[in-house]
């Protein structure tokens, strides 16, 4: 079915729509539309869906809606490959497939002017926000023995103050979807912090072996049991793990997704009662997706968004270009004139597949560290509005000096401490847990991230 809370909950009807294959491979032949569904409620029996899914009702696709569709089908010789109500929008969404030699923008130009489609776009691509480049360096394939010795190989913890900020917020309590691929949930670093899965991509790898989502999911979250493994920066917050995203090979890091998935994914996180939504993600302006996260803005939710480098070409880029996204840049790769919030992004110890751990880098991992202190301030249930938490994080932001020169990046500490009013979270390393360099021989590099 569509979620999973915990490991194990029944399949049922709740079973989310799949693209065909064609659509990931050549998606320039299929077009998003979506037309007015208001249907009369419908019931749920008692126990039919999941808590926190399914309501009191099932938003179900009318008899208007579904007529509509059979004749938008028709008239312009489309062939309906999929379909889903987006109860948040108040929307029956369809893909369809343009006939052979079609002009796709032709076709939305003449949909466009139907007073019987309430919108039509392109299905729009997206890609995982993780450089590739150390792929063939390192990897650690087993939990360590001794206390912590991962973690002086933790270098953004230090330049993130994030365990002076763990004194006072771990993230208890906060909600974080992860929209991406799957997350190895049986990793030991993970145990306990996964409390929703949901798989909105037909035939995509096996959930747990994808290796983007995992290292996305131990940035957060990683709660390192027992002094063992790798430390998130949020270790108390609660995932909700969304796979949209497919790995474009075999344990890489990079990854697509698509308008539909993530559609889908949106709309869960709003249904799930997501505190924030991480997107270490990018990819052009997709109207269907902005009007999701508007609503979920509405609701409360904080969204935070991935960068894209500046060679990619994406100018206006989903979903920063959303406003009220906190986009998220690494510091490392930013200019001197950046508007984003930063975050260190280059060798990021974190969670690989397999229970193994490995070193990632991109404006992906910094974004899952701004995630992580977005979930320190929101911690036990305290409330504030995105535009409140980025001007905290931008006015508490920090100089510092890194193995890539004098960087500037927001910092946990002091954003918890402003939020908090206080004055008792030091930037200065507490001695029971400063870092030490020497950890660094515990580690054996034999291949390299994603």
């Amino acid at each position: 079915m569509g979620l999973a809370a915990g490991c194990a909950l029944r399949q049922d009807a709740l079973r989310p729509p799949e693209l065909p294959a064609q659509a990931r491979a050549d998606p320039t032949r299929f077009v998003v539309i979506t037309v007015r569904n208001e249907p009369a409620p419908a019931v749920a029996t008692p126990a039919s869906t999941p808590r926190g899914y399914g309501g009191a009702g099932v938003y179900q696709v009318s008899a208007g809606a579904r007529a509509t569709a059979r004749s938008l089908e028709r008239d312009y010789r489309l062939r309906e490959v999929s379909a889903w109500p987006i109860e948040s929008l108040r929307v029956h969404c369809i893909v369809v497939r343009l006939p052979d030699l079609t002009a796709r923008s032709s076709v939305i130009a003449r949909l466009e002017r139907d007073s019987r489609v309430e919108s039509v776009q392109p299905l729009n691509e997206f890609t995982t926000e993780a450089d590739s480049s150390q792929r063939g360096n390192s990897d650690i394939h087993s939990r360590p023995s001794g206390r912590r010795p991962y973690l002086p190989l933790q270098r953004n913890l230090r330049e993130l103050g994030v365990l002076q900020a763990h004194r006072l917020s771990q993230g208890a309590a906060v909600r974080i979807a992860i929209i991406d691929t799957g997350v190895d949930y049986r990793h030991p670093d993970l145990r306990g912090r996964i409390i929703v899965r949901g798989d909105f991509v037909a035939g995509g790898s096996d959930f747990e072996d994808d290796r983007h989502g995992t290292q996305v999911a131990g940035v957060i979250a990683a709660t390192a049991d027992g002094g063992l493994g790798v430390l998130g920066v949020a270790p108390q917050s609660r995932l909700i793990v969304l796979k949209a995203c497919w790995p474009l090979r075999q344990d890489v890091a990079e990854a697509a997704c698509n308008s539909f998935t993530l559609a889908q994914a949106l709309q869960a996180a709003i249904t799930a009662h997501a505190d924030i939504v991480n997107l270490s993600l990018a990819g052009p302006p997709d109207p269907l997706l902005a009007r999701l996260i508007r609503y979920g803005m509405r609701q409360g939710i904080i969204y935070v968004g991935a960068v894209p480098p500046a060679h990619s070409g994406l100018v206006n880029a989903f979903p920063i270009d959303v406003p009220g996204v906190l986009g998220v840049q690494s510091a490392e790769d930013a200019s001197a004139r950046s508007r984003h919030l930063l975050a260190p992004g280059h060798g990021i110890l974190t969670l690989v597949p397999g229970g193994r751990y490995d070193f990632a880098s991109g404006s992906s991992l910094a974004t899952a560290e701004v995630t992580g202190i977005v979930a320190l301030l929101l911690a036990d249930g305290r409330r504030m509005p995105g535009a409140r938490v980025e001007q905290i994080l931008a006015r508490s932001s920090r100089r510092l000096t890194t193995p890539a020169g004098v960087l500037t990046s927001v910092n946990a500490c002091a954003a918890v401490a402003d939020a908090l009013a206080v004055a008792n979270c030091r930037i200065a390393d507490p001695p029971s847990t400063r870092l030490q360099e020497s950890g660094a021989s515990t580690v054996r590099r034999t291949r390299g991230a994603g």
